[in-house]
């Protein structure tokens, strides 16, 4: 298209923009830029990212040209933030006292366990000139792009077409060590996802399972509760930068959904269980048996599922499908809603249908 943007496409290392920014050629606040606004997890993350060699998003500059003292300079469109981190974390110097915001960077054990509270000043050699020579994809828009469609194309950046989950509004807004746990455990049982059904690849995209995950360790370390976006997002506030005993529940987590596949395998995807508010229902139930909901994150070993599981929790499927329930627990079974009186309802059927017993 005659109309379309022109844009330099190229990469550049790290080292590059330290260089723009010690010598005053780097504009990392212009006008349309927000303020900086990185909490200490998300800029561990990115330092993590860069450190392990994982690609990040593209920097997007403008040329400047300054027609008193003849000389370019460079405008950031977007990336600004990322920038900040990984010039902070190797000169805290180089920005200037009159920025707003915190700069300083910390790794987090939650990240990298190795460096952990690592300064970049003592980081072994070879990994210096690894983070110094790592290089960003750089989209450079020409001198001559006005200030007005700049501003358009940084709106559109930050728009998308469609609204946003609650789940992926947190995984926007936290980085730190309970969103990490949530989406490692997520990530690591996405064939279990798809084999039981319990979500889609479309869901999954939405990141409903990380939701979902995020409902079953709530419910592991609290018990069961009405479904609460606020409550939710709270948990992920409360444990962005410390957690106690997350060793033990990523090993309990794993553990309960091991027993269930073991005692299941691919038929659990032919009952109604598959549906995810049923599921919820079976994972707090099975964990409630193995080690009890709410119960202290000790050493204690997990109990097993009971002889005849696999029957029993096809027989209470059928039921369930062919509305064989009382009339109340039918209801709880049949309307996927998330409030604590139908959960509770589920949880006492499934319980006594599957011959568990809470190990409290």
């Amino acid at each position: 298209m005659d109309d379309a943007l022109k844009t330099t496409k190229t990469v550049y290392p790290v080292s590059q923009f330290l260089d723009w920014q010690r010598g005053g050629t780097l504009n990392l606040s212009p006008i349309f830029q927000r303020r900086p606004v990185w909490k200490r997890p998300a800029k561990s993350l990115l330092i993590d990212s860069v450190l392990r060699g994982y690609p990040i998003p593209i920097v997007l500059l403008r040329q400047v040209q300054d027609l008193q003292d003849l000389s370019t300079k460079m405008e950031v469109i977007d990336g600004q933030q990322r920038l900040r981190a990984l010039l902070s974390y190797i000169d805290p110097d180089c920005l200037s006292t009159s920025d707003l915001g915190d700069h300083s960077v910390t790794i987090l054990r939650t990240h990298n366990r190795r460096f952990a509270g690592t300064p970049f000043a003592a980081l072994p050699e070879d990994v210096k000139r690894m983070l110094l020579g790592y290089e960003l994809s750089v989209h450079i828009f020409p001198a001559t792009t006005g200030d007005e469609l700049v501003f358009r194309l940084f709106a559109r950046l930050n728009s998308t077409g469609l609204p946003l989950k609650k789940q992926e509004i947190r995984n926007a807004e936290f980085h730190g060590v309970f969103k990490t746990l949530v989406y490692d455990l997520s990530f690591e049982n996405l064939d279990r996802w798809r084999r039981w059904r319990v979500f889609s690849d479309e869901a999954m995209a939405r990141m409903d399972e990380a939701e979902a995950v995020s409902e079953y360790l709530l419910a592991m370390i609290r018990g069961v509760s009405g479904k609460s976006q606020a409550a939710i997002s709270r948990f992920y506030k409360e444990h962005e930068e410390e957690m106690a005993n997350t060793e033990a529940i990523e090993k309990r987590f794993r553990a309960t959904l091991a027993d269930l596949d073991s005692a299941t395998g691919d038929m659990l995807g032919t009952t109604v269980f598959r549906r995810a508010a049923l599921f919820y229902s079976l994972f707090a139930c099975v964990y409630d048996h193995m080690y009890g909901l709410g119960c202290p994150l000790d050493g204690r070993k997990p109990r097993p599922l009971p002889r005849g599981f696999r029957r029993r929790l096809e027989q209470a499927s059928d039921r369930i499908g062919l509305k064989d329930l009382p009339e109340g627990v039918q209801d709880a079974m049949d309307k996927a809603t998330g409030d604590k009186a139908r959960r509770d309802e589920r949880q006492q059927f499934i319980m006594e249908a599957l011959g568990l017993e809470p190990a409290g």
